[in-house]
């Protein structure tokens, strides 16, 4: 079991990373309230890990917060919500956020999420209501990294904020208008304009 890892960061685009640990590179599964708070490619980075083995692949996913790593492991113990779909919550919303959907029984914000239907959602709320002690407070708020507002990184960011929430499960013309609606000057990163749209469609 690899249960932590830490190295320099190679890569980082959502939501796979590589590190470099000792000359071998990881790749890395990770949730976007992760990628926020990665440092820029080149810096060292400790994650808290979780190894899956299957019949056909062998996955790492990453946790910048040990919180989130728990709160993943528990997602993923409830019927229905497979490693996958366990990320794409994490990525909507971060551990505190969960748990106040919890105790509030907030179907809603949880239907909201791609993958997330409503039966799913309703056995998330009554099998998770007695574990979210852990993860309604203290909850990190995601860095924002900065970068330049020219126009050529200002297409770049963009595309990389699509691509991203396409690759979360939402469509295509449903990601050019959560970026769109959000996007502008005072956004100066792909992280921060991938957390508005990801707000602005949970919260719709």
């Amino acid at each position: 079991m690899i249960g932590r890892i830490s190295g320099t960061l190679l890569h980082k685009q959502a939501s796979d990373i590589l590190v470099d640990v000792g000359g071998v590179g990881y790749e890395l599964q990770v949730p976007m309230t992760t990628l926020f708070q990665l440092p820029e490619v080149g810096q060292q980075v400790t994650l808290s890990t979780h190894f899956v083995v299957r019949d056909d692949a062998q996955l790492l996913y990453g946790f910048f917060e040990e919180s989130d790593r728990r709160l993943f492991r528990q997602l993923i113990k409830v019927n229905g919500v497979g490693p996958k779909l366990a990320l794409t919550i994490l990525s909507g919303m971060d551990g505190g956020q969960f748990g106040r959907c919890v105790d509030n029984n907030d179907l809603k914000t949880l239907v909201a999420l791609p993958g997330v239907g409503r039966k799913t959602a309703e056995r998330l709320l009554v099998e998770m209501r007695d574990k979210v002690a852990d993860w309604t407070s203290g909850s990190a708020t995601p860095a924002v990294l900065s970068g330049s507002a020219d126009a050529g990184r200002a297409r770049d960011r963009v595309a990389d904020a699509e691509g991203a929430l396409i690759a979360l499960g939402y469509k295509p013309q449903e990601a050019a208008r959560a970026v769109s609606a959000v996007n502008g000057d005072e956004v100066e990163s792909s992280e921060e304009l991938i957390r508005r749209a990801l707000k602005s469609m949970v919260s719709a």
